[in-house]
């Protein structure tokens, strides 16, 4: 193993390569990485919160409000298609997960199974999402199945996490680290963002838009006794001018494929949007029945406005008038482009971690790495000399080198545990040197040739460096599966640094005293003495 191979000094080279490159652009102002030729890398290292500064948010999915909403949106679908076919409903009762519909006529029994089964969805994989079932001579059973039950909470979380997403990093170029943590939580750490309440004010609108038509029928005479019809809800505008709507939608965001700032005929600040293929439809039918009567607008339980319809809107597409300034309109079409959230949030908690305080970490990171660096240094010198303890020390700058570059390439976020895990990285990449060179000292104690030493220095001392650095590795892969925030970032960190320790301490240890060796023929080793 110490004889000087090719492969290995092209190994080395490459490695050094590598490191200089990608590590490179660290040394550089972003107006210098920006002059440089396409072909160059230009990432540098991608700092945490805790280095950069920033917000912390913890979020919670709201998940028993949104099996509310569900189950609600079950009684009213079953209302509605009741009622289109002219069967009779004595009573809608909801259970844990559906309602209980009792029929006035028990003859009509078929007819209204026949019209719920057309409820019936598909869902992700093909499978039905709900059921009807008949349950007596004039009650039905319209709930969830138990899987869709069962599948909500996961599905609510990872639903929000790409609103989330798409709200805060709609261009995909800002470095917002967005992650589920346990069952039905969220971490948000955005660097660079001092203002948690702005974070929380873009992600806590679920951003729900219906259209629903006023019921101008009742509305005199519900706000007069305030006695509100079963299928209909009152809501109020900015202004708390209040509407009577009817609760069945005729269409939702979920059909919305495109929003933009506008302008209306006076040009004023408007909101356009445009549907896809089944909404278009939805809207033209929904329209086309309802001439000369008003629809409302409604984002977030909030009427924006509620024009009259004079004729049949058959394009797919319009525009949302209402009192909107150019940020207001344009925060909002952020939103309905963003999505809908399935379930409102709630701030678990909220951290702020000023710029100040991040140069403070950095400073004090470099601090520690530059102490951690100088102890090995002196250490490795002083126990082996200057010939064997500078191969290590040249070693530990191309293992520094190397992660600096990995973690560029790969823009792994480096946060302060991330600094602790560089520094133990160090101390593990020595070790290998350390068993290597006590191998050696061994055998030339035992009156062994100084190559032979050697050689059996590598050899012997592999097993227990590959040992030592698989159980590193599991150890790392458990913190990074099972942790979150700082402790995977400690681990990717320590994961990186476990291979380029190897790669760097053994290599260049071979290749260094291989070339010592050939030009130097020395008649005894010098750490033996």
């Amino acid at each position: 193993m110490i004889h000087l191979s090719r492969w290995k000094i092209i190994l080395l080279a490459l490695s050094l390569v590598f490191g200089l490159l990608f590590a490179a652009p660290n040394l550089l102002t972003p107006a210098q990485r920006e002059a440089l030729p396409g072909w160059l890398p230009k990432n540098n290292l991608n700092l945490g919160l805790d280095l950069q500064g920033g917000s912390y948010l913890l979020l919670e999915v709201d998940v028993p409000a949104m099996r509310e909403k569900r189950l609600n949106n079950l009684a009213e679908d079953a209302r509605t298609v009741l009622g289109e076919a002219n069967v009779g409903v004595s009573t809608i009762v909801r259970q844990r997960d559906g309602v209980i519909v009792t029929l006035s006529d028990q003859g009509q029994m078929e007819l209204a199974q026949q019209a719920m089964r057309a409820l019936i969805a598909a869902g992700p994989q093909g499978v039905a999402d709900r059921q009807v079932q008949r349950q007596g001579d004039n009650t039905i059973r319209y709930s969830f199945t138990e899987a869709t039950m069962n599948a909500m909470a996961a599905d609510a979380v990872t639903q929000s996490i790409e609103v989330v997403r798409r709200r805060l990093d709609s261009s995909g170029t800002k470095e917002i680290a967005i992650t589920r943590q346990g069952v039905d939580r969220i971490v948000v750490q955005a660097p660079g963002q001092s203002d948690p309440a702005e974070l929380e004010r873009l992600i806590g609108q679920t951003a729900q838009l219906t259209f629903q038509m006023v019921d101008v029928d009742n509305q005199a005479l519900a706000l007069q006794s305030g006695v509100i019809p079963p299928d209909a809800e009152l809501l109020a505008d900015a202004q708390g001018n209040p509407y009577l709507v009817k609760r069945r939608i005729l269409v939702s965001g979920e059909n919305l494929t495109k929003a933009e700032v506008t302008t209306d005929q006076n040009q004023r600040t408007a909101i356009g949007f445009r549907f896809d293929g089944a909404g278009a439809r939805r809207f033209a039918e929904a329209t086309a029945a309802n001439i000369g009567r008003p629809f409302a607008i409604i984002l977030d339980g909030k009427v924006i406005s509620a024009p009259r319809i004079n004729s049949a809107i058959t394009g797919g597409s319009g525009i949302i008038e209402g009192q909107f300034s150019i940020q207001e309109a344009s925060e909002m079409v952020n939103l309905l482009n963003g999505g809908a959230l399935p379930a409102p949030l709630k701030v678990e908690e909220r951290r702020t971690v000023s710029a100040e305080l991040g140069e403070d970490a950095v400073a004090a990171g470099a601090l520690s790495t530059a102490i951690g660096f100088a102890i090995i240094v002196a250490f490795m010198i002083l126990s082996y000399g200057l010939l064997f303890g500078g191969v290590s020390v040249i070693g530990l700058v191309l293992n520094g080198l190397l992660i600096v570059a990995a973690m560029s390439l790969t823009q792994a976020t480096l946060t302060l545990p991330g600094i602790a895990g560089l520094i133990l990285t160090f101390a593990v990449a020595v070790d290998a040197n350390v068993l290597i060179y006590e191998r050696m000292r061994d055998e030339a104690r035992a009156g062994r040739s100084v190559i032979a030493s050697m050689d059996a220095g590598f050899n012997k001392a592999m097993g227990t460096i590959v040992d030592a650095n698989v159980t590193t590795l599991v150890a790392a892969a458990i913190m990074f599966v099972f942790g979150a925030g700082p402790v995977r970032g400690f681990a990717w960190t320590l994961s990186i640094g476990v291979f380029t320790s190897v790669l760097s301490s053994v290599l260049v240890a071979q290749v260094l005293l291989a070339f010592w060796l050939k030009t130097a023929k020395p008649k005894k080793l010098p750490i033996a003495e």
